[in-house]
């Protein structure tokens, strides 16, 4: 047994959710008659919200719309995406197989994610992955977000375990700068949105399958000081 609090970003790391915002995009991109993108590119327009995505979108269709309208497509966004959550997304290959091990483990874990709170903690119970994640922190949660690292150190505050080595495991700049940041260890994901290579983005460790995720936690372990 071994005791580890352990932070996971969502869009990306845990879940590909990108099929969902990818069709939610395309139908605000429809409503403003501009043409839609793929999915392969809108994994790489991922990581700073919903309008930021919305933004991206839309500038690489043709550019900014008035203020006004911008509003409007940010409501249907919104409106849209919030009746189709979870009717695409999927785990990443290994992670099903790993949370009850690492919650048998006594690992205590949590969600911190840039997307709204209230769409984070859907997409989980959705997925039924609400008991492995207790505490879901999003990007409207506290007065910062990632990559700050009081989002981080907001999110820790919020769980059962109060001590004992501390892991971030992310996809992109946001998750591996705010947990640099707040110093504590970080893993990077290969298989995430990021334009950045994962062994580019400053993380302690990187990993490509989640299958290898439970021998790095367990190195992270011993190696990290700890007395309980």
């Amino acid at each position: 047994m071994y005791s580890l609090r352990l932070l996971f970003d969502l869009d990306g790391t845990l879940l590909d959710t990108a099929p969902d915002l990818h069709a939610t995009l395309n139908h605000c991109l429809k409503a403003a008659d501009r043409p839609t993108v793929t999915l392969d590119s809108v994994k790489h327009m991922v990581g700073q919200g919903a309008v930021a995505l919305l933004e991206r979108g839309l500038t690489a269709t043709g550019g900014m719309v008035c203020t006004e309208n911008f509003e409007k497509l940010v409501t249907l966004f919104f409106d849209y995406y919030e009746r189709h959550l979870s009717a695409h997304c999927y785990p990443y290959e290994g992670l099903m197989e790993l949370l009850p091990v690492l919650k048998e483990q006594g690992c205590d874990m949590a969600v911190c994610t840039n997307k709204p709170v209230s769409f984070a903690k859907t997409i989980i119970k959705d997925l039924n992955l609400d008991t492995f994640f207790p505490v879901i922190t999003g990007g409207d949660s506290f007065d910062v977000r990632k990559p700050d690292p009081g989002h981080i150190l907001k999110t820790l505050d919020l769980m059962n375990n109060r001590s004992g080595p501390t892991v971030m495991i992310g996809d992109t700049h946001n998750d591996i700068d705010a947990a640099n940041a707040a110093n504590i260890t970080s893993i990077a994901v290969s298989f995430g949105y990021s334009d950045t290579p994962a062994n580019k983005l400053g993380a302690n460790y990187v990993i490509d399958h989640f299958s290898e995720l439970l021998p790095v936690l367990k190195e992270i372990y011993i190696k990290t000081p700890h007395d309980f």
